[in-house]
């Protein structure tokens, strides 16, 4: 009885997950139709107050990561977070904090990131904030110069906004 009351709580919580990633997204397509490629443009988009808060969280992750601050920016992921980057997948915070947070903070910590043009959207407990950045610098001795696009998905929490999933992509500029 207990294992069964586990499993559908167990359901129930990705069920909850897969319903607000949804509910986000559902509203993305009408807010970002008008994008433009980060070739053409550079704006910021105004948020709202809920949204900018959220935003804040997204920023005070990337300054952690490009301060080498490998703690900071864990504390500002959920227990829960799901990571995609370059087709590979991290299911937890503890799984990202042991396998590409490092390199990841050693990388920002290299080569600047400025954000082209940004769009989010908060109701109630959840946010997604997309970005769209250029990477440019040197990293190990080679030339970088890379465009990137970045959704992350916030939870607030008891504790304020948590990142709940991480989706990077990027390709060379040119």
């Amino acid at each position: 009885m207990l294992a069964t009351s586990i499993q559908r709580g167990a359901v129930m919580v990705r069920t909850g997950k897969a319903i607000a990633l949804a509910a986000a997204f559902a509203v993305a397509p009408a807010l970002i139709a008008g994008a433009q490629t980060p070739e053409t443009v550079s704006t910021a988009v105004a948020l709202s107050p809920a949204a900018s808060e959220a935003a804040k969280v997204v920023d005070a992750f990337h300054a952690a990561l490009a301060g080498q601050d490998t703690d900071g920016a864990a504390g500002l992921l959920s227990d829960s977070a799901l990571i995609f980057e370059g087709g590979y997948v991290e299911r937890s915070k503890a799984e990202y904090a042991s396998h590409h947070l490092g390199a990841d903070a050693a990388y920002a910590s290299a080569v600047p990131t400025s954000i082209v043009k940004r769009s989010g959207f908060a109701s109630g407990d959840m946010a997604w904030i997309a970005s769209e950045t250029r990477t440019t610098g040197t990293y190990k001795d080679k030339a970088v110069d890379r465009l990137s696009t970045e959704t992350m998905i916030l939870k607030k929490e008891v504790s304020g906004w948590r990142i709940l999933h991480i989706h990077w992509s990027s390709r060379a500029a040119s």
